[in-house]
């Protein structure tokens, strides 16, 4: 029987890209876009736009929040943290354990009481 294989940690529901930023944002930063590009730029070859795009579909996600900002050349955006850490991943294991009890209903309550039955 071939074993399923589950991503770790946050990969699991961010891509990697989207990982890096977040951690970049921990623990509750408000950054713009551009010091959230100077921190990965040394460890990753990745574009300012890009940033600014995986910073728009973690907002979108519900992941991060963003303020307004006017200044100089018109508006700016600068992103937070929603969650801390401990938080986003309570939500993921929440998330993925309804998801199962969803899905597998009964067995999947009886599988989490034999497992953690103390």
């Amino acid at each position: 029987m071939k074993s399923i294989k589950f991503n770790s940690g946050f990969e699991s529901v961010l891509s990697p890209l989207e990982t890096d930023v977040i951690k970049v944002l921990w623990p509750d930063r408000k950054m713009r876009v551009r010091n959230i590009y100077e921190q990965l730029k040394p460890g990753r070859n990745v574009a300012l736009s890009s940033i600014a795009v995986i910073l728009d579909r973690l907002h979108q996600k519900g992941v991060v929040g963003r303020d307004v900002e006017t200044g100089r050349g018109g508006i700016r955006y600068v992103y937070f943290p929603l969650k801390d850490r401990k938080q986003f991943e309570k939500s993921i294991v929440e998330t993925t354990v309804n998801g199962l009890i969803d899905r597998f209903g009964v067995t999947a309550v009886s599988y989490f009481n034999e497992r953690f039955k103390k």
